[in-house]
């Protein structure tokens, strides 16, 4: 199976909210919307927001929550990490924990957007963020 995602839906509760919060915190404008659903063009994939309940329906599953996994938005240095968090929480989004430098380098916080799926904004010096958003991970040896 060839190794790539097409796309992220997560779940939202208020459609206008999360349009907003996705226009306002990221600076995101979707390719496509409707009322009901909005995609929009990432690098390589597309990012969906669609109503919790028309997404349950689609699975056939009720949700259960957020779970333990967090997307993540890399910017292309320590400030722009507190910026972006700044943004992010003016424009409704909920500080999960504030910048600062890991073990293993690099700079990073937490956000939950409005409703608490929860993003990791970082820098990370070794990793090359180009113009159109990829990110070039470092060789192993």
């Amino acid at each position: 199976m060839q190794q790539q995602i097409a796309l992220i839906t997560l779940g939202v509760a208020d459609m206008v909210r999360a349009k907003a919060f996705y226009r306002e915190g990221f600076g995101w404008e979707p390719a496509f919307e409707m009322d009901d659903v909005a995609f929009f063009r990432m690098n390589g994939f597309v990012f969906g927001i669609w109503g919790r309940g028309d997404l349950d329906g689609d699975m056939q599953r009720k949700a259960s929550g957020s779970g333990s996994f967090a997307l993540a938005h890399n910017v292309e240095s320590a400030q722009a990490v507190d910026d972006a968090i700044a943004r992010l929480v003016a424009a409704g989004a909920s500080l999960l924990r504030k910048a600062d430098s890991p073990p293993h380098g690099g700079y990073r916080g937490y956000v939950a957007d409005p409703d608490g799926h929860a993003w990791e904004i970082a820098w990370n010096p070794a990793w090359t963020v180009d113009n159109r958003g990829y990110v070039t991970l470092p060789t192993s040896s």
